[in-house]
């Protein structure tokens, strides 16, 4: 009985935390919606049964079992509830008897995955990634709002590249707001909405998961339009600000395209729950195509860069030896690494095969803390930013030294200058005096 306990929980906790499916609604009620949706179909079957049989059949609240005759047993495959969370493609039975139908056998625990140490090691497994997924994008945040706000006080930063970082860091801003929200108010004990009551909420809750979608293809397309911005200054020469409207179409309106299609194909073909189920793949597509572009484009940019790079500094142009150029163009690639999002291909050239736990890791913890590398490697590390800072840093000083300068001046002229007065004052005074002294005389 313990064991049935604990797995409800363990259930909720892994679904929450699921990467591939991104759910917005909580995850008690989805489980809720799949068990009632797999009900609705069984009883649509039973009630098609016209052929009288000693078992009739039956919905046990998670498994259908069709009519069977006495001796006859029954087998069906583990819930499709629990094809979510574990991969053992286990059966479960029950015989048919004069009795009626007998107990399960062999248990639904053990013969569809689950096990105690299992549960201790995904429940660790996923707690400490929201942990740390969590803490990347709050941190995240703050070092972009930061940046944003430096980009847009100083206006010697005003420039068509820096316009770009400023929506790329924009991009990741909305990318983390959207996942701490979903995570604190979606998934949060405290707001759980009644599952019964779900259905009021679906407007609400599909707008979230859109509004979450078009954050994460935005945040890639931005990448791109880096990617293409740089790439195009090594190759052309031209004017970049004519070309910045381009950027901000690419940037802001090919995932808005692509959300009003994935949007449209949702209501036509999968209008289920919340839209977090991924059972067509019509809108699955829709959204994983664009992405998988962006990230192949921006890699054979990256690629292109590299090769640009290393000719440059083999030119005899470029002094230095054979390891300060390798230095440095080992230097570039880091930097450009983040920009680019590089590491993205790595489950984009070799999706089958890499355990999920890796997967995980990769997108959700090392993807959490990009905005921050992007954030310090484009703004605070740049000499342009902190010569900027540098120069209001002195400058505030100085005006704070001159205004405790002048107020001391203007103590000190205030003083000399009441003494003088008295001064002016008694020499009048004597010299009114020394005259009646010799009219009286």
């Amino acid at each position: 009985m313990r064991r049935y306990t604990v797995l409800v929980p363990v259930l909720l906790t892994c679904w929450c935390l699921l990467p591939v499916s991104v759910n917005s609604i909580h995850p008690e009620c989805r489980l809720h919606l799949e068990i009632h949706e797999e009900e609705t179909k069984c009883m649509a079957f039973l009630s098609a049964q016209t052929e009288y049989k000693a078992c009739s059949g039956v919905w046990d609240n998670i498994t259908c079992w069709h009519p069977a005759d006495i001796g006859e047993t029954v087998t069906v495959p583990c819930p499709k509830v629990f094809r979510h969370f574990y991969n053992k493609p286990g059966n479960i039975s029950k015989n048919c008897t004069s009795e009626g139908w007998s107990e399960m056998f062999p248990d639904i625990i053990s013969a569809c995955g689950y096990t105690d140490l299992e549960d201790d090691n995904k429940i660790t497994f996923y707690i400490l990634v929201k942990a740390i997924y969590t803490l990347g994008y709050s941190v995240s945040l703050i070092a972009l709002t930061t940046g944003s706000i430096i980009l847009c006080l100083f206006r010697k930063l005003h420039c068509t590249r820096n316009y770009i970082h400023l929506n790329l860091f924009l991009s990741f801003i909305l990318r983390a707001i959207s996942v701490l929200v979903k995570d604190d108010i979606l998934y949060s004990n405290s707001s759980a909405l009644h599952c019964l009551d779900q259905a009021s909420s679906w407007v609400g809750c599909k707008l979230s998961l859109v509004f979450f979608q078009y954050c994460i293809m935005a945040n890639f397309y931005w990448l791109l339009v880096e990617g293409l911005y740089l790439h195009t200054l090594l190759m052309v020469i031209f004017s970049s600000n004519r070309h910045f409207l381009m950027y901000l179409l690419i940037g802001w309106g090919i995932p808005t395209i692509f959300i009003v299609v994935w949007t449209v194909t949702r209501i036509f073909l999968e209008d289920i729950g919340c839209w977090d189920t991924n059972e067509h793949n019509v809108p699955w597509w829709v959204i994983r195509i664009p992405i998988l572009i962006s990230i192949i484009v921006n890699f054979i940019l990256f690629i292109s860069i590299i090769r640009i790079l290393l000719q440059k500094l083999r030119s005899p142009d470029v002094g230095g030896n054979d390891q300060s150029q390798y230095k440095r163009l080992a230097k570039s690639t880091l930097l450009l690494i983040p920009l680019f999002g590089v590491h993205y291909m790595i489950f984009v050239v070799f999706p089958i095969g890499i355990s999920s736990k890796y997967q995980i890791l990769f997108e959700l913890c090392i993807g959490s803390f990009q905005g921050l590398v992007v954030a310090v490697l484009y703004c605070f590390l740049n000499s342009e930013v902190q010569f900027e800072l540098k120069r209001k840093w002195r400058s505030l000083c100085l005006n704070q030294s001159m205004s405790r300068d002048y107020r001391l001046h203007s103590s000190s002229i205030s003083r000399n200058g009441s003494e003088s007065i008295l001064h002016f004052h008694r020499n009048s005074r004597a010299h009114s005096f020394l005259q009646t002294e010799t009219t009286v005389i």
